[in-house]
């Protein structure tokens, strides 16, 4: 692990400008860059701990404020320690914010994202990687499928509705991916039953896009974020590893 450094900065986009996060190695020196999609509690300490680990294993990690249309992170005020007695009041918040978070939204907020990384000192110049959780994890699949010639790997962690019979459904996106892909899907996840992680694979699969899809057995939705009663130790370090392969064998 080397030094971090944390920094603030805004993105300019076609709809205002997003807030974000950046981490980076402290010598200055450009490094692949990372760009990281929150979960639905958004950017928030645990997140920027998070890049800050895989901006220590060599890397310049954006995470963006996705939800910047309604304002900077925090959105909400969060407790330091999300419970499941919690969960009701934050998501009558931000679940509908979620919702309009849309594939046609976030294909125009990741040309931002990656033109800012492009210019970015701090990035080295080439692709990138993508990596989400939860809704973050759906959310990676649009943005790579839209620019194809910029993003390398694709990793995604207790993503939910991947599969859906809409037009712009996730998986549909795998027609124009040409990243490596890996996947580690929770275990008895209600937003992913196991005929999506079927029909998910079944997607890459006939696309022709390198991937790797794993059922976490015992981990639940959630299982990497340390600030809620979701998190699991093992699948969480477990994630580690396979993502700091995939990066690896990107980079």
């Amino acid at each position: 692990m080397t030094s971090v450094q944390g920094t603030a900065v805004d993105i300019p986009t076609e709809d205002g400008v997003a807030d974000a996060y950046l981490a980076h190695p402290g010598d200055g020196t450009p490094r692949p860059g990372v760009l990281l999609y929150q979960d639905a509690f958004g950017l928030r300490p645990h997140l920027m701990a998070m890049a800050d680990r895989l901006a220590g294993a060599g890397y310049s990690v954006l995470v963006p404020n996705l939800f910047y249309r309604h304002g900077r992170a925090p959105i909400m005020e969060l407790p330091e320690f999300i419970d499941p007695a919690a969960r009701p009041e934050i998501f009558e918040t931000l679940y509908p914010l979620v919702l309009a978070l849309t594939p046609e939204l976030i294909v125009r907020d990741s040309d931002a994202y990656l033109r800012w990384m492009q210019e970015s000192a701090l990035v080295a110049d080439g692709p990138v990687a993508v990596a989400g959780y939860c809704m973050g994890a759906r959310l990676t699949l649009p943005t790579a499928g839209a620019h194809p010639d910029r993003i390398a790997a694709v990793a995604g962690f207790h993503g939910s509705r991947l599969v859906t019979d809409a037009p712009d459904s996730p998986h549909l996106a795998a027609a124009h991916i040409t990243a490596e892909v890996y996947f580690g899907h929770a275990d008895n996840d209600p937003g992913l039953p196991p005929e999506q992680i079927e029909r998910f694979a079944e997607a890459l699969t006939a696309a022709g896009v390198r991937h790797t899809c794993e059922v976490y057995a015992g981990s639940e939705h959630g299982y990497t974020q340390a600030d809620t009663a979701a998190y699991d130790e093992k699948g969480s370090e477990r994630h580690w590893a396979a993502l700091l392969d995939l990066l690896k064998r990107t980079f």
